[in-house]
């Protein structure tokens, strides 16, 4: 099979879909790879890299999508890509289709096979390849969190972790999974007093029992959130629907509740954000702030780290990418289910219900 990997074109977006190491791989199978010229010059490699790899490089965008019979990226492709795009070709990447409607009916239009690292999931409901960019995202939104506290940069003037004498900040983590565990963990770790919520009890009496002392459990509702809020200096939003958008758990009106300068981080907005009043920002334009509440709203938090987030990925991707490739798309899904969830978009068809959901489309159960 051929493989392209683009340069990656969203707002700060450094990373690319896979590493010199994973090329290798696949240039082991027989595979032909080509990778766009400095695709991976913002994570730390060379062309070159990707020459001593077996890739081939090509000089642009345009040439890299043309030649390839399946595209592995990082983001989903963005409107100068959409119509580069061929019938029948395979996109692997993240996609967060139920909170972009235009993209939606760009890669239906297209006839592609859509293939979403966010819904690929392994019978314990776990996520493989949202899991390695989760727990980046999560470290990084205790750091933003710390990071904008400061007065200076429109925050409450507050060191997160205190000083003797002087009490640390609080941190409200909603939701318990791999980013608010991350989250909550490197929070923990600088000093904070970190409150984490969820609606699983099972999984709160896990997190109780395995993370710091200074990390408190709590039942997720909106009496409980509300409670919290006027002390709380710093909220993360980490709630995940598996393909779907996220719940508002913070409404407008809970923004009265806080005080000025208190940073919200909304690691969710790539599914829409948890916070009503989030929309996407970027790393050149980070945060805005809505009734003196700084919003940190950036969907591709990762980006900021990308040669970690790279590498992560490519660890964790690369089997899939494997598998499609030696045996293609249709018999790949056969024979994995984890990955055959991973399709949400196939030749014109929403096959995904949660997509179908969010834009009132016809949903088509695939049948391999």
């Amino acid at each position: 099979m051929k493989i392209g990997i683009p340069k990656e074109i969203k707002n700060n977006e450094s990373r690319v879909g896979m590493t010199p190491a994973g090329v290798s791989e696949l240039v082991g199978h027989g595979h032909e790879v080509y990778v766009q010229h400095t695709a991976g010059e913002g994570s730390g490699f060379s062309d070159a890299d990707y020459q001593s790899a077996g890739a081939e490089i090509l000089p642009t965008i345009e040439a890299t999508y043309a030649m390839a019979d399946m595209i592995v990226k990082v983001k989903e492709p963005i409107e100068p890509e959409y119509a580069l795009v061929k019938p029948g070709q395979v996109l692997f990447t993240y996609f967060h289709f139920a909170c972009d409607e235009a993209l939606t009916k760009a890669m239906l239009a297209s006839g592609a096979v859509c293939v979403a690292y966010e819904t690929v999931q392994l019978a314990d409901r776990s996520l493989p390849l949202l899991i390695p960019m989760s727990e980046v995202a999560g470290r990084m939104a205790a750091i933003n969190g710390a990071y904008y506290l400061q007065r200076t940069k429109g925050g409450k003037g507050k060191l997160i972790g205190g000083v003797p004498g002087v009490k640390p900040a609080k941190v409200l983590v909603l939701g318990g999974g791999t980013v608010g565990e991350a989250a909550a963990r490197l929070a923990a770790g600088m000093g904070a007093e970190v409150y984490i919520t969820d609606v699983s009890l099972p999984r709160l009496r896990q997190l109780d029992i395995e993370t710091p002392a200074n990390v408190h459990t709590l039942y997720s509702s909106a009496h409980n959130i509300r409670r919290e809020l006027p002390d709380t200096d710093v909220v993360i939003g980490s709630v995940l629907i598996p393909g779907a958008k996220c719940p508002h758990l913070i409404t407008r009106d809970m923004l009265g509740l806080m005080e000025p300068g208190t940073v919200l981080v909304d690691v969710a907005i790539d599914q829409g954000g948890c916070f009503e009043t989030s929309h996407p920002t970027t790393h050149s334009n980070p945060t805005y702030e809505v009734d003196g509440i700084l919003h940190y709203a950036v969907a591709n938090i990762p980006g900021a780290v990308p040669h970690t987030s790279t590498t992560a990925l490519t660890n964790a991707t690369l089997r899939y990418a494997l598998a499609l490739a030696d045996k293609g798309w249709r018999q790949a899904c056969k024979d994995d289910a984890a990955l055959f969830k991973g399709l949400n978009v196939v030749e014109g068809q929403v096959t995904f219900k949660a997509v179908a959901e969010a834009w009132g489309m016809e949903y088509h159960p695939v049948c391999l």
